[in-house]
């Protein structure tokens, strides 16, 4: 057979099974060669990696991993440089990919955690954010713990993580006050719709909590109920705190617990970089607030055209010659009624804070509680809008 009509033929043969001619070509080669055994697949990987990452990068990498198995390829990558090595520290894309060659990250679950956009306030303690992480089981008596977690809208400085046998009033403002006289006093505390600070489903009115709150001068807001989007950065601390504490540790009991958040929180605010915050670490941001705790409450002062009552212990007061309820978190407080532009209505307010109205036009003896103010958001530089504070 000539070899061009040998070269037609095999043509026709690579076009029968939907090859191309150099295919076909190079395993007929392969065949001349080696026989059979020189037709199964080779490894494609070349015989040197001058660009892969030595063998020192790869350790200092995963050592940073494995004490901190929650940690990405970012943080890995601020903490080495932080460390001061001599030799050059890869990207956050090579960090990474050692990750990943190494079994240390799952590549798909990169998609479930893609940044997000977000407000900010533009200092320390103009914000804090306030909530519980939900409830986790204690190894002993069968209680479980409750963890208060407090965390500045500004720096993402833990405030505080505190281990709760409950959550209830009494025991968030024992644990407040003591964060107060270390931290001073916020502006703001944003808080959820649900008790102590707010009530279910985001119904009208305040609890005893947030009364003792704006007594301080700590104006209280709250998230659009339903709507935990509004507490972005709580939400998204509760998920590290998840991730890499409750999620890998056994609680023995409160103390065990209060003594594993301790340390937790010294490695997140102390030695995590935190992407929001151009990898630095949340303690670089955070100074207390100068506002210090009075161990006193202060009284309100009126003016002079403020008509002054006292909210007795069903929640009402009098005024008028009638009785109107206003709320049982007010019981004991001096409030205010003020003249609107509305004849008839009145605010209600407690010193500067306005707590609900007081309607006179339709005879009935109920004041109409104040909506309890959501949550201000203002765009960051760039204007982008977004549901996260």
């Amino acid at each position: 057979m000539s070899g061009g009509r040998r070269a037609r033929n095999i043509r026709e043969l690579c076009r029968r099974f939907g090859i191309s001619a150099p295919t076909g070509y190079k395993w007929i080669e392969r065949h001349g060669a080696g026989g059979e055994p020189a037709l199964h697949n080779v490894s494609r990987r070349p015989h040197a990696s001058p660009s892969r990452s030595d063998a020192a990068i790869e350790a200092a990498v995963l050592k940073v991993r494995d004490q901190h198995p929650a940690w990405g390829a970012r943080k890995i990558r601020a903490v080495l440089e932080a460390s001061g090595r001599s030799a050059g520290v890869p990207a956050a894309s090579t960090v990474h990919a050692i990750l990943v060659r190494h079994g240390k990250i799952d590549p798909a679950q990169g998609e479930k955690h893609r940044p997000c956009q977000r407000f900010v306030r533009e200092r320390p303690n103009a914000l804090w954010q306030m909530d519980f992480k939900g409830h986790v089981p204690l190894h002993r008596g069968g209680r479980r713990c409750h963890p208060l977690t407090i965390l500045d809208d500004y720096s993402r400085y833990a405030v505080a993580l505190r281990a709760c046998d409950n959550e209830r009033e009494p025991t968030v403002r024992e644990h407040l006050i003591d964060v107060f006289r270390r931290f001073g006093l916020p502006e703001t505390l944003l808080a959820d719709n649900g008790p102590p600070w707010g009530t279910p489903l985001g119904e009208l009115g305040h609890t005893r909590l947030t009364v003792w709150l704006l007594r301080l001068g700590v104006r209280v807001i709250h998230g659009r109920p339903c709507h935990p989007q509004t507490q972005g950065k709580a939400e998204r601390f509760h998920r590290t705190l998840k991730a890499e504490l409750l999620g890998r540790t056994e609680l023995r009991d409160l103390s065990e617990a209060q003594e594993e958040f301790d340390a937790w929180r010294g490695v997140y605010n102390m030695k995590r970089p935190h992407e929001a915050i151009g990898m630095r670490v949340p303690a670089t941001c955070y100074e207390p607030s100068e506002r210090a705790y009075p161990e006193r409450l202060p009284e309100f002062e009126y003016g002079p055209g403020d008509i002054v009552r006292r909210v007795h212990r069903d929640g009402m007061l009098v005024f008028a010659a009638r009785r109107w309820y206003i709320s049982e978190a007010l019981v004991g407080q001096r409030v205010a009624l003020r003249a609107t532009n509305v004849d008839g209505v009145l605010n209600v307010c407690l010193g500067p804070h306005e707590v609900g109205t007081l309607d006179q036009r339709d005879g009935t003896r109920r004041a109409a509680r104040r909506r309890p103010q959501l949550a201000a958001l203002a765009p960051d530089d760039d204007g982008k809008s977004t549901t996260h504070l």
